[in-house]
């Protein structure tokens, strides 16, 4: 019984190799992480790669890691250590969540912990990166290559004439070194400048200065008299000023927010590109950086990027201050780019039927006074441009009932300045804007203003003009620019942008809306979660720079042409000879609007089990209604993106959608069961309410015929559900004599086993007495075993004395012999003495034949006893 208490278990199988014996890693797989260690001494970059045999996703990158060892192996020292086995110190030592985890040391400096794809390039480029953290920049043109980049950058000048080592060098490598450890996207490069002539393009003049570039804000440089020259001091100061204009998604695959964190910040353009980290050129990235780049420039008077400028080497016209004379006519000079100050204005609609609105482009118009130069740039005021809006409603009048498809402007003077009058240019537009932005690049002279959003299509009657940015009074600077040019500070839907590898991530870019079967994977959508609506670009336009502009642009006006993109549920197969139909989004508008026949629509969803059991309902609904006239449908609302107006939160839902009144559907009430009685008197209740035209004889008959058939479908269904209600009767009567035999039958069983457990009782009892009989008994037999072993072992000891005493005897009998033959030997030699030695012989035999006597009888009484 003790043997079977304790635990049996089987030892683990002892670890086997994980890796080749031929590869170039280094496979500890007992988990001897202390080897490890000692490894890591004699080598500059360890990369150590832990895993667990049974993980897949550990033997899915271990191809992955052979393949960057396989290249780096002369310059990094791979070592896999197995933290799966329980006698290893590595399982001892580290708990880790998750298998596989990458750590890389750059000598003493670590662990690095990657967390980006286990894909061989994506390793390979953070490893290199650990290698050289740091950029070395030695002239101009490196330096302009450095500062184009998308990435944000961070240089440091340091003069290494004086020393191998500058101060401070130390300090800012490190610095690289934790930006790679704190951000494993790698998104802020480290460069170093070691000339000071390259050093003064960026203004940095003293040894040790760390400069951060950006694009569209101005750059900085390290306030070395406000925070402590160390390396994690440098590392937060750039990633807390980095400029993000562009910013890759690298999901791990696992449950994360990743996602749903970015989304929820605004509306995200996602652009998914074909990838690759070694390249050493992307052309496709560059395109999309520009356009993110005049995206996001707001400040329009200067270029995009000032700190580049003067490195291009590149003949800039000069800056002419000059501007057109005030009595120029309007026709021949209004541009709507010169004035610094304007503002959109959308006018309520001018009927409460109309689908149009008048859109004005207000302008204060500063043709007198003062006139701007380089430096001083004209700032819109908010009181000015508040009294440009107060003059204008004042003869808003004038602008109302304006309908005309080309855009016209008029000009009013200012009721506060006499030196300055305001100009209104307006266009009726309606839902499809689309053609009105495409206008307005013949209206006006330059594509960089278009009309932005301040408010949505459901609320625009209570639209309040706001202040947009100011167009700079610079006509003769030249800016390579688009008409996106600071859009996103122009509108209120400004877009985050994204990028996905869709070498990694296409199945998110499948769930958007991409196709499957394109042979490129270049793909971009626009996702606005708190609209709950997304968008996407046409996969036959190939993705370029101009195509993202219009993308864009569309999305930012105020009625977006964009059309809003529906999932569909590519699995469903339409078979002509199925009951009920099955809608999808695609199909959706024809199954149920342009069909000429009342619909009932289901909406269900496969988790919902209430919804399965509806079913069969629906099925003899649909046999019961005329084909002809009735279609009974349903849609899978977790596969199917469906309009507004027909979205629903509970499921299951059912509508109706009469004929020639589908915009009047019809919700089943919820407070009634769903059964078929219940569909078919909510289906004829509003299937038979009259049109609002009038009916004439034809339709009266048809509408008569169809009522006659309607009766007879309820007829037959009434004698249906009579005939099952005798059925189920018949039914009742038999289950009611069914239980009454079951209930004697169970009186009969409670008597049977009280009978039973009476019996159990007296038996058991009987079983304590025999019990107690059989140990007494028991007891009394062990007593007459021990009674008889005695006996066995007295008996087995008389056998042995009684030998014994035989064999006494038998000596004894030859002991008396003897001494007859000798006593007749010496009667017949002492004859002649016999006078003499008479008296001594008769007491010598006297003597003797006592001492015989006397052992006879003893030997006898000994016998008699062991006898006995």
């Amino acid at each position: 019984s003790c043997s079977r208490a304790k635990d049996v278990t089987m030892p683990a199988k002892l670890p086997v190799n994980f890796f080749s014996t031929r590869s170039s890693v280094i496979d500890l797989f007992r988990g001897q992480l202390d080897y490890a260690d000692h490894l890591r001494q004699d080598s500059e970059i360890v990369l150590y790669f832990f895993y667990a045999p049974w993980c897949g996703q550990s033997i899915a990158a271990r191809e992955e890691i052979e393949h960057v060892a396989s290249r780096l192996s002369d310059q990094v020292l791979f070592v896999a250590v197995n933290c799966w086995w329980n006698q290893g110190k590595c399982r001892k030592q580290k708990h880790f969540f998750y298998f596989p985890v990458i750590h890389l040391y750059h000598r003493s400096f670590g662990p690095i912990e990657y967390k980006g794809p286990m894909s061989a390039v994506y390793i390979e480029k953070f490893v290199r990166r650990v290698m050289t953290p740091l950029l070395y920049i030695s002239s101009r043109s490196k330096l302009l290559d450095f500062l184009s980049n998308y990435e944000p950058g961070v240089l440091g000048y340091f003069e290494f004439n004086a020393s191998p080592q500058p101060p401070g060098y130390l300090t800012f490598f490190t610095s690289a070194l934790h930006s790679l450890k704190k951000d494993y996207l790698g998104t802020i490069r480290f460069g170093v400048i070691t000339d000071k002539h390259v050093a003064e393009e960026i203004s940095l003049v003293r040894s040790g200065s760390v400069y951060l570039h950006r694009h569209v804000n101005t750059s900085l440089i390290y306030p070395n008299d406000m925070m402590n020259y160390t390396a994690e001091n440098i590392c937060k100061w750039a990633l807390e000023n980095r400029e993000m204009l562009i910013r890759w998604l690298r999901p791990h695959g696992g449950k994360s927010l990743l996602l749903n964190n970015e989304l929820k910040k605004g509306p995200a353009l996602l652009i998914f590109i074909p990838y690759n980290p070694l390249a050493e050129i992307h052309p496709l990235l560059d395109e999309i950086t520009k356009v993110a780049l005049e995206y996001h420039n707001c400040n329009k008077c200067q270029a995009a990027e000032p700190d580049l400028q003067h490195l291009r080497d590149t003949d800039s016209p000069a800056f002419d201050s000059s501007v057109p004379d005030a009595h120029t006519k309007l026709s021949e000079t209004f541009s709507v780019t010169k004035y610094p100050c304007c503002n959109t204005v959308v006018l309520p609609q001018w009927h409460s039927i109309s689908r149009t609105h008048n859109v004005c482009e207000l302008c204060i118009n500063q043709t007198l006074g003062v006139k701007p130069n380089q430096v001083h740039v004209p700032r819109c005021n908010f009181l000015e441009i508040e009294a440009a809006l107060d003059s204008f409603y004042l003869q808003e009048h004038t602008f109302f009932q304006v309908l005309s498809n080309t855009i016209e402007c008029s000009n009013f003077l200012s009721f506060y300045s006499p030196f300055s009058y305001y100009t209104a240019c307006c266009r009726t537009v309606n839902r499809h804007f689309l053609s009105f932005i495409r206008s307005e690049k013949m209206i006006f002279q330059t594509p960089k203003v278009a009309f932005s959003s301040h408010g949505k299509k459901d609320n625009t009657q209570h639209s309040i003009p706001h202040i947009e940015d100011r167009n700079c009074f610079i006509p003769d600077l030249h800016i390579s620019g688009t008409n996106i040019t600071g859009l996103s500070c122009r509108t209120n839907k400004t877009l985050n942008l994204y990028l996905l590898d869709s070498n990694l991530f296409w199945i998110y870019a499948e769930r958007l809306g991409a196709s499957r079967s394109t042979p490129l994977k270049e793909f971009a959508a626009i996702v606005d979660l708190k609209e709950e609506v997304h968008y996407v670009l046409d996969q036959n336009q190939s993705l370029v720079a101009s195509t993202l502009e219009n993308f864009i642009k569309n999305f930012s006006v105020l009625y977006s042409p964009l059309k809003r993109h529906l999932v569909d549920d590519p699995s469903v197969r339409f078979h002509e000879q199925s009951v009920i139909t099955e809608v999808t989004t695609t199909t959706f508008h024809d199954t149920v609007f342009l069909s000429e026949k009342n619909v009932l629509l289901l909406y269900y969803a496969q988790w919902c089990g209430f919804c399965a059991s509806l079913n069969h309902i629906f099925i003899e609904l649909a046999r019961l209604l005329p084909p002809d006239n009735f279609t009974v449908a349903r849609i899978d609302v977790t596969r199917n993106d469906l309009p507004w107006e027909f979205m629903t939160d509970r499921l299951p839902t059912i509508l109706f959608f009469p004929h020639q009144r589908k915009e009047q559907s019809v919700k089943f009430p919820e407070d009634f069961s769903v059964n078929l009685p219940n569909l078919l008197k909510f289906i004829l209740h509003h299937a038979s309410l009259s049109s609002s035209e009038p009916c004439t004889k034809e339709c009266l008959h048809k509408e008569t015929v169809l009522q006659q058939g309607h009766i007879s479908h309820l007829e037959r269904e009434i004698q249906k559900l009579r005939s099952e209600i005798s059925a189920l009767h018949q039914v009742h009567d038999q289950l009611e004599a069914q239980l009454s035999e079951a209930r004697r039958e169970e009186q009969r069983l409670q008597q049977q086993r009280h009978t039973l457990e009476k019996q159990h009782k007296t038996l058991q009892l009987h079983s304590e007495q025999l019990q107690a009989t059989y140990d007494q008994k028991n007891q009394e037999l062990l007593e007459m075993a021990e009674k008889l072993q005695e006996l066995a072992d007295a008996s087995e000891n008389l056998l042995k004395e009684n030998t014994l005493l035989r064999i006494l005897v038998a000596s004894r009998e030859g002991r008396l012999q003897s001494k007859d033959e000798i006593q007749e030997s010496l009667q017949s030699e002492q004859t002649l003495s016999e006078d003499d030695t008479s008296v001594s012989t008769a007491t010598a035999t006297l003597g003797e034949k006592r001492i015989d006597n006397t052992e006879t009888i003893e030997t006898e009484h000994s016998s008699g006893n062991r006898t006995e």
